[in-house]
Parts: C-alpha cells; sequence; structure tokens
C-alpha cells in the first residue's frame, strides 16, 4: 500500500484498488495548495471537527461520492449536509472492502468553529486503526499522550502517525514516549509547523525517537511512501 502526506495531519492511503483520505486539509492547507478534485477517494476519515482536520470533507464527499467516516456527531453533522456518512465512536470498529477499521480514543477536543466565532460541541476527538494488505497503520488524530497506547499497539503496527506540534497536542517529547508505548516499525510526525504556536523541528523528533529505539521518518508534502 502507498501513503501519501499532505502536510499538517493529512494523508491519502492507497490500498485494495481504494483510496482513503485521513483528516482532509487540502485546499487551504499550509503546507501546499491541494485542489480537492484532484484527489480521487472512497472513503474520508475524520478525528475530529476542527476545521484544519475536515476543512475539505463534504468538498470530497460531494466531488467523488465518497464516504466520509466520523465521530457520531460529527457524522451527524456531515449526514445533514448531504453526505454519505459511517459513524463510529472510540473502541468500535467495521470491516470495509479495503480491510478493517477501528476507532480508537484521543485525548482531545471536538467542535465546529462558526464563522460568527462561537463553536458548536461535536462529541469526542478520535484516532484510527486501519488494517489492510497485512499492515496496520495507526492515525492518532490530534491527542495527548496516554497510557493505553500501549493497548491501541495490540496485534502490532506497522507504522504511527504521531502529532508532535505541542500546544494543542503531543510535543516532541510526548510523542518519542508515544512510539515506545506503540512500538510500531516506523513512525511519522505530522501536526506542525502550520501555524506559529505548533512550530517545532521534526528532524529533532525523528533523532529522539531513534535514540529511543523507535524508527522514524520525516515526511515532505507531496511525499509518498510504500508501507
Amino acid at each position: 500500500m502507498n501513503l501519501t502526506y499532505f502536510g499538517h495531519s493529512c494523508f491519502l492511503l492507497e490500498t485494495q484498488g481504494h483510496r482513503i483520505v485521513l483528516d482532509p486539509y487540502l485546499r487551504e492547507n499550509p503546507h501546499g495548495s491541494v485542489d480537492p478534485a484532484k484527489v480521487p477517494c472512497d472513503f474520508v476519515l475524520c478525528s475530529h471537527a476542527h476545521d484544519d482536520h475536515i476543512a475539505d470533507a463534504l468538498n470530497l464527499a460531494r466531488l467523488h461520492g465518497a464516504t466520509l467516516v466520523a465521530p457520531y456527531e460529527l457524522a451527524n453533522h456531515f449526514a445533514l449536509q448531504g453526505a454519505k456518512t459511517l459513524d463510529l465512536m472510540p473502541g468500535g470498529g467495521v470491516t470495509l472492502p479495503w480491510g478493517r477499521l477501528q476507532m480508537t480514543p484521543a485525548v482531545h477536543s471536538s467542535a465546529l468553529e462558526l464563522p460568527n466565532g462561537e463553536t458548536r460541541a461535536m462529541g469526542v476527538a478520535a484516532g484510527y486503526v486501519l488494517r489492510a494488505e497485512n499492515r496496520s497503520i495507526y492515525h492518532a488524530g490530534d491527542t495527548a499522550l496516554f497510557s493505553d497506547m500501549q493497548l491501541i499497539a495490540r496485534g502490532g503496527l506497522d507504522l504511527a502517525l504521531l502529532p508532535i506540534g505541542d500546544f494543542y497536542t503531543m510535543g516532541p517529547d510526548d510523542a518519542v514516549e508515544a512510539a515506545k508505548l506503540l512500538r510500531p516499525r516506523l513512525t511519522v510526525p505530522m501536526h506542525y509547523n502550520s501555524n506559529e504556536r505548533i512550530r517545532t523541528d521534526p528532524h529533532a523528533f525523528a533523532t529522539a525517537a531513534a535514540r529511543a529505539g523507535s524508527a522514524a521518518r520525516v515526511l515532505t508534502a507531496g511525499e509518498t511512501i510504500t508501507v
């Protein structure tokens, strides 16, 4: 399977003839604008309702007929906009045409950011474990470090996508600790350098992770790797 990084927390996974976008932040992504029309997909996974994780969800659903997967309240919000949705809650999972998807906990908030500056609560934040082609990928979403990550690692992980930007999520030090709990074959940092508050050096994180026994690789926006 192939994984393409678009910057921030947005990825495209290609597996079993399907294309899955995670935390769709394309057109306004500070790491490089991408036209949603040029990212055909079957499924779109949203970890929570903050705009930098759902900005292009409805566009992708309308352009490509993709199914939006999200925590229950956020999925209902998308359904009211006419999107085809699949609602899950942390701990729940579903078998899909390309493999198995499970929603995991995340320690974070989830709210729509309204044009008038107010916010509207949208239930819980989450992460995802995707299993396909005998590979397992964990997208942590926005989260703090929490000890139950060692349970998420049950069965083994090939790749962990971990936020490192600090301020709103784990910082680099806690992300190294997360990698120790998760024990993936490879860790890729995300959710950094998109604004001044979350500016950090991903290469310093990768070096620290390697010293702690966890292989890490920094991806540039637009880069694709084989998992």
